[in-house]
């Protein structure tokens, strides 16, 4: 069945493995009959920093209200990224904490503690390159980068996560084995 599918790309570098892994999925998914849309964090112009917190008062850049409208539309949101110092790039924490507010993503409850989930209904899939071993990421380091994402972000907003595909370690992998992960990214597209 097809899909509308949001790929967001959250490397800065137009030139990196997340962005070939990006073209991959793409194509994959062009070509398993999927519509997709895309954003490259790295090419928008935003302010990443929520001045201000949650009180509001800071407008969206035009390339914010396109990404959250972007959302609206999609059925799946592909993240594609790396991890740096076991957590996100401070480009997609940015994305997120200017995108995924209050009124959009959530809402607050009177008397509840927990918020309504204004992005539910929408699937999650994530890809994320790494230098550590995935099994040394897990038994290590418990996930903690991919458990913030999946229970802090996606499932906070109603976002159920699908597929967590991690790809390590990148750095001094040979082209076998990139080969190896670009292929696997494609399979994940026709899903």
């Amino acid at each position: 069945m097809s899909k509308r599918i949001l790929l967001i790309l959250a490397h800065p570098d137009s030139d990196s493995f997340c962005a070939a892994l990006a073209q991959r999925y793409e194509s994959a998914a062009l070509a398993a009959g999927h519509q997709v849309s895309r954003l490259d964090l790295g090419q928008l112009r935003f302010d990443p920093i929520l001045r201000g917190g949650f009180r509001g008062g800071q407008a969206l850049e035009p390339d914010l209200q396109a990404a959250q409208a972007a959302i609206s539309a999609a059925e799946r949101l592909v993240f594609v990224y790396p991890y740096w110092w076991g957590v996100m790039p401070a480009l997609l924490k940015g994305f997120i904490d200017r995108v995924f507010l209050p009124g959009f993503a959530f809402k607050y409850q009177d008397g509840s503690p927990f918020p309504a989930k204004l992005l539910a209904g929408r699937e999650a899939q994530l890809i994320v390159t790494s230098d550590t071993p995935a099994w040394y990421n897990r038994l290590v380091y418990g996930r903690a980068g991919l458990r913030l994402m999946r229970a802090q972000v996606l499932e906070f907003c109603g976002i159920r996560l699908r597929k967590i595909l991690e790809i390590g370690p990148v750095r001094g992998s040979q082209p076998k084995a990139r080969e190896y992960w670009l292929n696997r990214v494609g399979q994940l597209a026709s899903l």
